[in-house]
């Protein structure tokens, strides 16, 4: 799908904006031939899940994990089969988990999640079952493939029933964070907070559960920050929040993050779950999570073709580098950022209106003009990315402890997200960096964002901006650079620009950060019956 090109008020060159997505498709390109070669650990548990491997064995180590470490080690004697697989290596995990799971059904008759809990525990070796001849194996698997997909079709499909049935509030609709540790405490918080006007839960992940290399099992009660993400506690909260949504009269959305060392699988259990929106971004895990990119820019596209075909809206996490660097001087680095994320997400499957590409309101408040240089910014992203479900992220680096400042330092962002038209608003908070929200901070922050979304609803239809104005010069500022960077970015390759710290300032080698260990070739008879049916560059488009 290509993106609808940009109008609107700003004046911006639509050649210049064509050139960056030309660009951004270059840089794109040996990501995915990267891509397409390579698997990893967290990929294969993902197949398993939507496969229906569910559970934990023993010692409360989840079963999609044990049934893929099971595969995951060199054994002599695997070379044999339909297509030589592991002959190189001798590893059998280079065919691909379902290969030796769909061979195993079809010789044996047992279910898959049978199959997988006698590998996890030791009581079956997959690589001494008959080989199936190889055309059966993967007309077999993908057919359970295709069934698992049509599931997350009826799932998907109840969803958008719900939300024709019970409508919504128009845009942008007010996003607010939960984040206590437990589940059932999170549950009456997000009740609280839809009474109160919020149209969007996000249920905050624990601190460090992206870098659990497993998805912990069942609701949880404690964490640290936020709350695990699990299947369990996405299905407690999607059922209070459909329960809610029928008495409130308004679809309520729920969202969490697919992101970190379990990328895929949370996807998976996302899909399942009926989840709305994800977190889920190309570099930010290798850029603030210190995982490896090479395993992250594998896991991002696995990811987004499951969240695309369950209709997910993902959400990008590009506000990230303005924490780290000056929101002036580094606005073009998120423009070539959104670009880069906009492309790899279409190759994903996911069409425009499922891409919520991220921003901030982060500029030092102190510095003179700066609301013209927010609205420059956001309403440029806006006229780039028309279709695009935009989440705006409010002030954070710069909030103190004064909240009556916060108070009005939101309420600026609140007027500059009415202004310039964006779609999903994260609820600035003014007791920010001082401790977690109370109930009533929570009320007077939804009670500020309600006043001035009503109050400017038609502002940005009445404003023109004055053609060699701040406000147009900076936004054709931010995009000449934009565009200079990814320039720069298509010559050093994504890998070699992630290298060199040209977002957020910084610095990942290829062959570092967590996880790597986990990233395997795919030998030439791989086989992912998910992949085969939703890649576009493979056999199922």
């Amino acid at each position: 799908m290509t993106p609808r090109r940009a109008s609107g008020s700003l004046g911006l060159d639509p050649a210049k904006i064509d050139r960056a997505r030309q660009l951004a498709a270059g840089v794109a390109r040996p990501v995915l031939e990267f891509v397409r070669a390579h698997s990893t650990a967290s990929s294969e548990r993902a197949v398993l899940r939507l496969l229906g491997v569910n559970g934990v064995g023993p010692d409360g180590v989840p079963l999609a994990n044990l049934a893929v470490d099971a595969l995951n080690l060199p054994r002599s004697g695997t070379a044999g089969g339909a297509s030589g697989a592991g002959a190189e290596t001798g590893n059998p995990m280079e065919m691909g988990a379902a290969w030796w799971y769909a061979n195993a059904s079809l010789a044996t008759g047992k279910a898959i999640p049978d199959l997988a809990a006698a590998a996890g525990t030791g009581d079956l070796d997959l690589t001494t079952i008959e080989r199936r001849p190889e055309p059966e194996i993967r007309e077999f698997g993908l057919g359970l493939a295709r069934e698992a997909l049509e599931g997350l079709t009826g799932i998907r499909t109840a969803r958008e029933e719900r939300l024709a049935r019970l409508g919504q509030s128009r845009p942008p609709y007010l996003y607010v964070i939960v984040a206590t540790g437990n589940i059932y405490e999170d549950l009456d918080q997000a009740r609280a907070a839809a009474r109160q006007g919020a149209d969007i839960i996000a249920v905050i992940r624990s601190t460090g559960q992206s870098l659990l290399d497993y998805i912990p099992h069942g609701a949880t009660t404690e964490g640290y920050g936020g709350t695990y993400a699990t299947q369990e506690n996405f299905r407690l909260m999607r059922q209070g929040l459909d329960q809610l949504s029928g008495e409130l009269g308004r679809y309520i959305r729920l969202v969490n993050y697919s992101s970190g060392l379990c990328m895929p699988e949370i996807a998976a259990l996302g899909a399942l779950e009926g989840l709305d929106m994800m977190l889920n971004d190309a570099m930010y895990g290798i850029l603030f999570r210190d995982i490896n990119m090479k395993r992250t820019l594998i896991d991002q596209h696995f990811s987004r073709l499951i969240i695309a075909h369950a209709g997910i809206i993902i959400n990008t996490g590009e506000d990230n580098y303005l924490t780290t660097a000056d929101a002036v001087e580094a606005a073009h680095t998120v423009l070539a950022s959104q670009f880069i994320n906009e492309r790899l997400a279409l190759e994903g499957g996911l069409p425009e209106e499922q891409i919520g590409l991220g921003h901030a309101f982060q500029i030092d408040p102190w510095i003179e003009d700066g609301l013209l240089f927010e609205i420059a910014q956001a309403r440029m992203a806006r006229e780039i990315f028309p279709g695009a479900p935009l989440k705006y992220m409010p002030p954070t680096r710069h909030m103190s402890g004064n909240i009556f400042f916060g108070h009005v330092y939101d309420a600026m962002f609140n007027l500059t997200s009415a202004l310039t038209g964006q779609t999903i608003h994260l609820v600035g908070m003014l007791t920010e960096a001082i401790h977690t929200p109370f109930l009533h901070d929570r009320f007077l922050s939804i009670e500020n964002a309600r006043y001035i979304k009503t109050t400017a609803a038609g502002l940005g239809h009445e404003i023109e901006f004055r053609p060699n104005g701040k406000i147009r010069q900076r936004a054709a500022e931010v995009l000449d650079r934009a565009v200079a960077l990814l320039e720069q970015v298509d010559r050093l390759g994504l890998m070699g620009a992630l290298q060199q710290g040209v977002f957020a300032g910084i610095k990942r080698p290829p062959d570092g950060g967590r996880g790597r260990e986990g990233v395997f070739i795919r030998s030439p008879g791989y086989f992912n019956p998910f992949f085969e049916l939703l890649d576009r560059g493979g056999d199922g488009r």
